[in-house]
């Protein structure tokens, strides 16, 4: 090879490639070929210095000159022609053999590779015999089946790159069952699928059927949005954590669907504003996701504590049974027996993500969540899962302090598939030269 000076390089990877190539480097080591000293680029033991081969390209070719960068590529192809300029026509053995066909089909039914080529004209070169192929394109109407064949000689084509087409996503789930009750996932998600993609996967993941499962991107800040079956899988995931959320069985058959809450119990994502979700439909029930949040009314800081929680209730209930169902679900985390009847607003209930954020229930409404606030919030709902509204559960400090005392941080358990998902993509992506070729030949629908 040579010995690399300034910019160079781009001479330096060509001579590589062209040593390395057998039938022409057998050619240069038996003396066949000695054209205008270019033989120099080869020496027996020793690296050549590469100033010698810049010289000589300078004096055939202007556009190599002095010290600019040049691509390998163009050297290449100039190279090559300069060769087969000097080699001139080859034996009659030579001008007999074909070279190797690729096939690159652009219609729908096309049969790349089929190995039938057009021979080369009499008084080809060396370089023409090893170094040019010929690139067929097979067209076939798919109504009567005509097949049109195109032949086009090349020196060099530009192979495309297959790309890796999933990413790892985790997901937390919020199930019903005990053994997946709260667990974060890692999956393989496809990069130009959808959120119906997704919502499958997650139904496999954890058993449940696809319509029961509620997709939502939960921040610092609470709950960001959720996701429809129709959005676009390529960013989801990645502007906050992704939760998923399975709605409890209703307590009994027929009649209107029914209300499930979440709330909260310990920190979980530091300081944060809390917030819940609001499910069902709008023929007056629904079910409600939360995360309860404890913080000075009135401030912008609040704590979010205590993982999601899941239960349904009547659309119709008084905010004094809605409190009590909500206490209910957070017995485990209370420092003793809590009664709501007659103990008053324990938290404020707000609804946030419409146009009005700042609209809260009020405890003296007889049925709270038939507020029409929430009604219009079901209608804006997007279609995946069941349809949702997004409340806030706020506790004020002495409160909170009072009821659960200062609980630990609630630790996410990872399953194996987190780890497994992350070590699989962060591995670089390769791929072979076979497989590059296979996806240039790849049949395309016209």
């Amino acid at each position: 090879g040579l010995r690399n000076h300034g910019n160079t390089c781009f001479m330096n990877a060509v001579v590589q490639c062209l040593s390395n190539t057998a039938p022409l480097a057998e050619r240069l080591a038996l003396g066949r070929y000695r054209a205008r000293g270019a033989r120099t680029a080869w020496p027996v033991a020793h690296p050549c210095p590469a100033h010698l081969l810049q010289n000589i390209v300078s004096k055939h070719s202007s556009q190599f000159r002095g010290n600019a960068q040049h691509d390998a590529l163009e050297f290449l192809l100039w190279l090559l022609d300069r060769m087969h300029e000097d080699l001139g026509a080859a034996s009659p053995a030579q001008q007999t053999r074909s070279p190797q066909e690729v096939g690159n089909p652009t219609g729908v039914a096309a049969h790349p590779g089929s190995g039938e080529a057009a021979q080369h004209p009499r008084g080809q070169s060396f370089v023409q015999s090893h170094f040019q192929a010929q690139y067929r394109s097979s067209l076939t109407c798919p109504h009567c089946l005509k097949q049109s064949n195109t032949f086009d000689p090349f020196l060099c084509i530009s192979l495309p790159i297959p790309l890796r087409q999933t990413r790892a996503l985790n997901v937390t789930l919020v199930l019903q069952c005990e053994r997946w009750r709260f667990v974060r996932v890692g999956l393989a998600v496809p990069l130009l699928g959808t959120v119906a993609d997704l919502r499958e996967m997650v139904a496999r993941e954890g058993c449940i059927p696809p319509e029961q499962v509620i997709l939502a991107e939960v921040s610092p800040r609470g709950f960001l949005r959720s996701l429809g079956d129709k959005e676009e899988l390529g960013a989801a995931g990645e502007g906050a954590p992704l939760y998923a959320f399975q709605p409890p069985p209703a307590r009994r058959a027929g009649g209107f669907p029914l209300l499930g809450l979440v709330g909260g119990g310990s920190p979980l994502l530091g300081s944060v504003r809390g917030s819940c979700a609001l499910l069902g439909s709008v023929r007056g029930s629904c079910a409600l996701l939360g995360l309860g949040a404890m913080g000075l009314v009135g401030h912008l800081c609040w704590d979010w504590f205590g993982p999601p929680l899941v239960l349904r209730e009547e659309r119709g209930i008084s905010w004094e049974q809605l409190q009590q169902s909500i206490l209910a679900q957070l017995r485990a985390l209370l420092r003793g027996e809590v009664r709501a009847q007659g103990a008053g607003a324990l938290f404020r209930i707000r609804l946030a993500g419409g146009s009005a954020p700042c609209i809260y229930l009020s405890p003296q409404d007889p049925r709270p969540l038939c507020h029409p606030a929430i009604d219009r919030a079901l209608q804006l709902s997007g279609a995946g899962g069941p349809p949702h509204v997004k409340l806030t559960v706020e506790w004020d400090t002495s409160t909170k302090e009072r009821l659960f005392g200062n609980i630990q941080e609630e630790v996410v358990q990872d399953a194996e598939s987190v780890r497994l998902q992350q070590q699989a993509h962060r591995q670089q992506h390769s791929c072979t030269l076979d497989e590059c070729f296979q996806l240039y030949t790849k049949e395309e629908q016209v």
